[in-house]
């Protein structure tokens, strides 16, 4: 099996539905956002705050290099937004949009204080950066699923796209 990369809007449920997907396929879970705060010993607002987003995006992209093999990567919400980490994600391994609507997403995260973006924005803010990534994360999956459904219909069609692409 080659890895799996869950990406979408801050909350649409990449983390949730890895950690089921990796039970389920018996794979590696690994969440890129809490792999970046272990490898570089600061939360993601104090990397923010010291280094800067270029600098965080930069070693999203450089981090989400390090996976092969059977290995679900719930990756931060900007991390498919880069052309070439979206690529080299298709290259390797299958990129999945899990396409759930704003509310639903903003439901999830509006009280989440370790998400700079949620702290120094305001919901019609964040609506608009969710509006200006949706075509993004969408052309740079090889698929979108319907994330709107209960956990274990969003994993089975995962698991069922990557039996019928002969990927398990």
């Amino acid at each position: 099996m080659k890895p799996v990369y869950l990406c979408g809007f801050m909350g649409c449920g990449k983390s949730h539905i890895g950690r089921l997907l990796a039970r389920e396929l018996k794979a590696t879970f690994v969440d890129l956002d809490r792999y970046i705060v272990d490898n570089e010993g600061m939360t993601i607002p104090e990397i923010f705050e010291k280094k800067g987003e270029p600098y965080f995006r930069d070693i999203e992209a450089r981090f989400i290099k390090n996976f092969s093999g059977r290995t679900i990567v719930a990756t931060g919400g900007g991390a498919m937004l880069r052309e070439e980490t979206a690529q080299f994600a298709r290259e390797v391994g299958t990129v999945f949009f899990l396409d759930v609507s704003f509310d639903t997403c903003y439901s999830r995260i509006k009280n989440d204080k370790n998400r700079p973006l949620v702290v120094n924005n305001s919901k019609e803010q964040l609506c608009a950066i969710f509006d200006k990534r949706f075509p993004v994360y969408k052309k740079n999956s090889d698929y979108a699923i319907d994330g709107e459904r209960t956990d274990k219909e969003i994993a089975r069609d995962i698991i069922d796209i990557l039996k019928e692409k002969g990927r398990i």
